[in-house]
């Protein structure tokens, strides 16, 4: 009689911790409708600390290096995060454009790069006159030597300083073109 009245007590019991086992492994979140991302929106598939890159002309002088402190690859967008980007345009000469900032972006097919904060662009003529461009940001078009950007602009040169909103820059002539609220302060000598 003890062994009727055990098995079904034992059953129940056993049915009732596995049912209790199942309602704990239960995860609350898998009853919400919000998908969960397993890792970050824009994954980094490679880095390189001190990295540097160097493009030449056809006739095997240098065109243009750029170093940066630390780059990564974005692989969803294919762009390239650069940390203090330095760049130095030498448009087939021996005095090139020095060209730094905080942070840079570069494009998927390399042909633009993006500077952004504190953008500094220096060149110094065959004169030895210095010539400083500051921003806060700039798209460079390395291939085509060509700048621009539509922030704040504020170029020191040997004659004065001017400032500018949005800029147009065409480096291999060294012809800038300022877009509006031009300013300038220029000293006779």
């Amino acid at each position: 009689m003890l062994r009727k009245f055990l098995t079904p007590v034992l059953l129940t019991f056993g049915a009732l911790l596995i049912v209790a086992a199942g309602y704990w492994n239960i995860n609350p979140d898998s009853f919400s409708s919000a998908p969960q991302h397993s890792g970050p929106e824009n994954p980094i598939d490679f880095y390189a600390i001190n990295a540097r890159s160097v493009q030449y002309l056809p006739d095997g002088r240098v065109q243009n290096d750029m170093t940066s402190e630390r780059l990564e690859h974005v692989q969803s967008s294919d762009t390239t995060l650069l940390t203090e980007p330095r760049m130095n345009l030498f448009r087939g000469t021996e005095l090139p454009w020095k060209v730094r900032s905080a942070r840079g972006e570069v494009g998927p097919d390399g042909n633009e790069v993006e500077l952004i904060d504190q953008v500094r662009v220096e060149r110094t003529d065959e004169k030895g006159r210095p010539t400083i461009l500051t921003t806060s940001r700039l798209t460079v078009f390395p291939q085509k030597e060509y700048a621009q950007t539509q922030q704040a602009v504020r170029i020191d040169a040997a004659n004065g300083v001017t400032t500018a909103q949005g800029m147009k820059a065409y480096l291999n002539d060294g012809r800038m073109i300022l877009q509006s609220n031009v300013r300038g302060q220029h000293e006779v000598r």
